[in-house]
């Protein structure tokens, strides 16, 4: 299987998105990561997830939705509405390239990259399908409740403390939605197999819901 990829830059405001692009043939559906803080596009446990999603069938984009000046500011990494500002240009601009126009979109969060997704899931209502892995849902606040794009919460059970707060968020959920610890893995998914598992579970979940929303169209 052939799969695409190229280095795309994206205005935002005052700023640039730049992302990695990758498209296999007749993709059911587009997954946009929001990594967390201290992280990039290059994280390589996200890279790992896109490359199970793209052999799923599924287009990625990885992207960096702080700037190098930005990321040096603990604040600024913790600042869920900028980086929620950012996934949704982020969004507008997939929607308007010929690659990806039609297709269904989902969003890969980690971290507070979690809680950006779940709040421009609200804002652009039509979301298929969003998966955290070791996230703060939890940030995103009162936005919880308003969210109906099916939610999966992926969280390691030794991630003592993010399991919490990852079950309280949970409970604020309203539409179609799983948590899921996943055996033996602490925050970072680092233990053997692990980070499989979470590869595993997002393709499921996204192939389940995205693939579902091309068909309806």
């Amino acid at each position: 299987m052939k799969i695409t990829e190229e280095l795309v830059h994206i205005p935002a405001n005052q700023a640039v998105i730049e992302g990695a692009l990758r498209v296999p043939p007749a993709p059911c559906g587009i997954v946009l990561f929001a990594h967390g803080s201290g992280s990039s596009r290059h994280s390589p446990r996200n890279n790992f997830v896109a490359r199970v999603l793209n052999e799923h069938g599924m287009a990625t984009l990885l992207m960096d939705l702080l700037t190098i000046e930005e990321d040096r500011d603990y604040e600024t990494r913790f600042d869920i509405t900028l980086l929620t500002g950012r996934l949704v240009t982020a969004t507008t601009w997939v929607r308007e390239q010929s690659k990806a126009k039609e297709l269904p979109v989902g969003y890969f969060g980690a971290s507070t990259g979690a809680a950006a997704a779940l709040k421009a899931a609200v804002v652009g209502k039509s979301v298929g399908a969003v998966v955290s892995r070791g996230g703060r849902p939890d940030l995103a606040g009162t936005d919880l409740a308003k969210v109906t794009s099916p939610t999966l919460l992926l969280v390691g059970s030794h991630d003592y403390g993010v399991i919490e707060l990852n079950e309280d968020a949970f409970s604020q959920l309203q539409g179609i939605k799983e948590l899921v610890l996943i055996p033996g893995a602490t925050h970072l998914f680092e233990e053997p197999g692990t980070l499989e598992q979470v590869a595993a579970q997002a393709a499921d979940w996204f192939h389940r819901h995205l693939a579902v929303g091309l068909a309806s169209r």
